[in-house]
């Protein structure tokens, strides 16, 4: 019996070591990298101060950390850096602080972290919003209770927050092919009856980014600086109803 016992915790015990195996190298297989150009640009910038920390990348304006600030959680394998240039125009422009989070695995879902280890990389930003893309926005309605707001960049809530009385701002792409707009709706209920949705025409899943294109997206037909303004304007005017 001792012998029968022994082979099968040692079985088990293999199966779960191959999972886990499978899993880590899986994350890493696959992740899609930043465009250079336009992270070069923001690295670049003399009004934005780039601080890469272990947790998370963190943009502040250069006159300092912003009263308002966005926690950004990557969508699912994309590459932190990749968000930099598209959420940029809200560090100069509207200065706001941007604190972009690197999953554990690349994976949002495997990230067990509470929103106060990014918060806490900019202790002078007094309002926080919570947001993230695709899967990265699924685990920021996690975490949205610990927030002042949230936003929704090509996703949507898999949990209930129709009571919670939060500020609310989704953003959708016309032209996405993975969080469709007609997902998008198809949750609203989600939400609280005052959050506002909005789509962007022309926008597609990976306009929210600068990786390139996404298998399973649609073809997106919107300038990459037209889409940058556009959440600039959007998340800009949304910060400053909840500050």
């Amino acid at each position: 019996m001792r012998r029968i016992l022994a082979w099968v915790f040692g079985s088990v015990g293999a199966v779960l070591l191959a999972a886990v195996v499978g899993i880590l190298i899986w994350s890493q297989v696959g992740v899609m990298g930043a465009e250079p150009e336009p992270l070069a640009a923001v690295r670049a910038d003399p009004g934005i101060v780039v601080t890469d920390d272990s947790a998370a990348i963190v943009l502040s304006p250069a006159a300092g950390a912003g009263e308002t600030g966005l926690v950004y959680i990557p969508g699912a394998k994309v590459d932190p850096w990749a968000y930099a240039s598209k959420l940029s125009g809200l560090v100069t422009e509207r200065g706001m602080t941007v604190v972009i989070t690197k999953p554990w695995l690349n994976l949002a879902f495997f990230d067990l972290r509470g929103l106060d280890s990014f918060t806490g990389l900019s202790p002078d930003t007094a309002t926080w919003i919570v947001g993230g893309h695709s899967l990265g926005g699924v685990r920021a309605c996690q975490l949205a209770t610990d927030a002042d707001a949230l936003a929704l960049f090509g996703s949507y809530c898999a949990n209930d927050l129709s009571a919670s009385g939060l500020p609310v701002l989704s953003i959708a792409g016309s032209e996405d092919g993975l969080s469709t707009p007609e997902k998008i709706a198809d949750a609203r209920d989600q939400l609280p009856t005052d959050a506002e949705l909005i789509e962007i025409p022309g926008a597609g899943h990976s306009s929210f980014g600068d990786y390139g294109l996404q298998p399973g997206d649609g073809t997106p037909t919107i300038p990459d600086a037209d889409m940058r303004a556009d959440i600039t304007s959007l998340v800009g005017d949304f910060a400053a109803s909840v500050g």
